[in-house]
């Protein structure tokens, strides 16, 4: 008799406190004020979410110089740095900050460092949004370092004043070997005071982990621009998972991955509704795959208030 199919389901996985504070931010601003609400760049980097939001009348952007003098612009979860909010301000816009406060928290270690004079290694992928945001806040004093193969290129004044900081949404183990590599240049490496690497990607790589090695196949819903989906692929690679691939719907999934599949991980991202998730099930239901357990490794209890222009009015007593 064989086994049946089986589906593990990692939790948790999916919405983090930063991304719903996010998408509720925006869906807030149009309650309040009414369509369009302008958003710049995507608000978290999942595309189901973007394209829900556009129907609903939110307007996405690249650059504040493309909405209208004197409208209402929503800044994205993974923040800005000071000179997007010098020119949402020449332009008379009313902002609302939808920055998601673990990367506040980045922002502001850098900005203390900075102001120490320190040469700030700040560890994160090129081009990606936090990266620009956090990197705009002291920009003569941090240099990017993008993975372990980027260290060599690393130069410092003082090698007694370095200190590294990170993108919130990395891989914690590639991070730290990175921050290893970096420490065999400059011994007295400092570390941030407290840990950069979000509550939420580290809790959805950890069940992952938990999971990969008994999963013939593990499925990660996210959109290829998130950076900690791509980050699941490769940590389910990385710990025992023999396949794993990347979907924004159920519909991308090729039934031909699932050939001799007796066991299927299922996780996502931190910027995916769940919705898409139970598609995924539902998806492999239609394939025998009718048996459904949970790896939990971490309960998720936090949660951030809205920004204050969004806030319910208090009532008086």
């Amino acid at each position: 008799m064989t086994e049946s199919k089986r589906i593990l389901l990692a939790e948790p996985r999916g919405y983090c406190a930063g991304v719903d504070r996010a998408v509720e931010t925006v869906e807030r601003a149009l309650d309040k004020h009414g369509a369009p609400v302008y958003v710049r760049k995507e608000i978290v980097h999942n595309r189901h979410v973007v394209d829900t939001l556009a129907e609903r009348g939110a307007i996405f952007v690249g650059e504040t110089d493309e909405v209208p003098e004197g409208a209402i612009v929503v800044f994205s979860a993974h923040g800005v740095s000071p000179e997007v909010h010098r020119t949402a301000a020449q332009r008379n816009l009313k902002t609302i900050d939808a920055t998601c406060p673990l990367v506040t928290k980045v922002h502001q270690e850098a900005k203390r460092f900075a102001r120490d004079d320190y040469d700030i290694l700040l560890i994160g992928h090129e081009g990606h949004e936090e990266v620009e945001g956090t990197a705009g806040e002291a920009p003569e004093h941090i240099q990017l370092v993008d993975g372990p193969d980027a260290v060599d290129a690393v130069s410092v004044r003082d090698e007694s004043k370095v200190i590294w900081l990170s993108q919130t949404t990395l891989s914690v183990d590639e991070t730290m070997e990175t921050v290893r590599r970096l420490r065999e240049r400059f011994p007295e490496l400092n570390d941030p005071p407290s840990d950069d690497i979000c509550y939420a990607t580290q809790n959805r790589q950890v069940a992952v982990k938990a999971m990969a090695p008994k999963c013939d196949l593990v499925i990660v819903v996210g959109s290829k621009n998130s950076s900690n989906s791509v980050r699941l692929v490769e940590v389910a690679l990385q710990n025992g998972a023999s396949a794993s691939y990347l979907v924004d719907y159920a519909r991308e999934i090729d039934p031909a991955w699932l050939d001799g599949v007796e066991t299927v991980g299922i996780t996502s991202g931190a910027s995916v509704p769940e919705v898409l998730v139970r598609g995924v099930i539902d998806f492999l239901s239609e394939y025998g795959f009718d048996s459904v357990e949970k790896v939990t490794t971490a309960e998720e209890t936090l949660t951030f208030a809205l920004p204050r222009e969004l806030r319910p009015a208090r009532t008086a007593k």
